[in-house]
């Protein structure tokens, strides 16, 4: 919906959103084994919660979060965590690695940008990243 200047925008529509990596994301300037997980509405989006999670056994692993502003060819690292070593048991709770996104403190999204993950590390059964976000 296309919005006129000076109005209030509130959110569209809250959405949720996956993405898995399973290769090692090892640049920092394109999209090779970057995944995609976030793309806002026509007049952006206000990310709310990132998390990842180990879907297998995990050793530190260096998590990755870009911004790009032409749907993958220019790529900005804008955050990373760290995800804990795991070890992967039916008797455990495979920890979760928050990026510290809140309805507080969000990260703003453009109508023109997408958000991506990677990870450092590959992982064959893959690292699991949960987005919530609300269009504008």
């Amino acid at each position: 919906m296309a919005v006129t200047p000076n109005n209030i925008i509130t959110p569209q529509a809250v959405k949720t959103a996956n993405a898995v990596t399973t290769a090692a994301k090892t640049t920092y300037g394109d999209s090779t084994n970057a995944v995609k997980i976030v793309t806002p509405g026509p007049n952006g989006a206000a990310l709310y919660g990132l998390r990842a999670v180990p879907r297998a056994t995990v050793t530190a692993t260096q998590l990755q979060l870009y911004r790009s502003p032409d749907n993958g060819t220019t790529m900005y690292l804008i955050g990373s965590a760290l995800m804990a070593a795991y070890t992967m048991a039916q008797t455990t709770a495979a920890p979760a690695t928050d990026f510290g996104y809140s309805e507080t403190a969000p990260l703003r999204l453009g109508p023109t940008d997408t958000l991506w993950v990677g990870a450092g590390v590959a992982l064959a059964g893959g690292i699991s990243f949960d987005a919530q976000y609300e269009d504008l």
